[in-house]
């Protein structure tokens, strides 16, 4: 069976070559190591990505060291612990970490519980009742945060430990819980 990338030879044709440069929905593309390298127009580079998490959140650059990053579709960006040959046509690659190509980006609800931990900035402290609202997929008043607006980690102690509970979108005193239905849940409050 021959592969739709590649000419008889098994070599790439010059417009295999262009069509590389696209965005393709059903195809990961690595990101360029920093907006100079770009190829693919509107494409996030792993610099960016990087850059994003430690100027948000706090999060150091050597977090992500061992990782590659990839696009698939418009701004869904992966996280693989690994690597692999560019592009690559399969249904999925790691875990997806962030949500680009949009006024705002946003990181996903795995990749806070996975990489929130070393976060220093924008987290909100919540309590056993906030947390337990929050896990559940509800709003909640909260004047009381007096740090930036936008995107947060939501977090919580848990045996004597700061505990990402997922993503936040705080505006005008109000938190508002973005946990995927999916992962919503009746947390126990003791």
């Amino acid at each position: 069976m021959s592969d739709p990338e590649t000419d008889d030879t098994g070599e790439g044709s010059e417009s295999d070559e262009e069509n590389l440069r696209d965005n393709v929905g059903q195809r990961f593309g690595r990101l360029p190591a920093t907006s100079a390298d770009r190829e693919v127009k509107g494409r996030a580079s792993r610099e960016e990505v990087v850059e994003f998490f430690n100027e948000r959140f706090g999060i150091e650059p050597a977090v992500f060291e061992d990782f590659s990053f990839w696009e698939k579709g418009k701004g869904k960006i992966w996280i693989f612990a690994a690597d692999n040959p560019s592009p690559v046509r399969i249904e999925g690659l790691g875990m997806t970490v962030l949500r680009t190509r949009q006024e705002h980006w946003k990181p996903t609800h795995s990749a806070v519980q996975r990489f929130g931990r070393h976060a220093t900035k924008n987290v909100i402290d919540l309590s056993p009742e906030q947390a337990a609202t929050f896990a559940r997929g509800e709003d909640q008043d909260l004047p009381e945060w007096d740090g930036d607006w936008g995107y947060l980690i939501a977090a919580h102690e848990l045996a004597g430990e700061r505990e990402p509970v997922g993503v936040a979108l705080y505006v005008y005193d109000e938190l508002r819980s973005t946990v995927p239905k999916g992962n919503q849940e009746a947390l126990s409050v003791l």
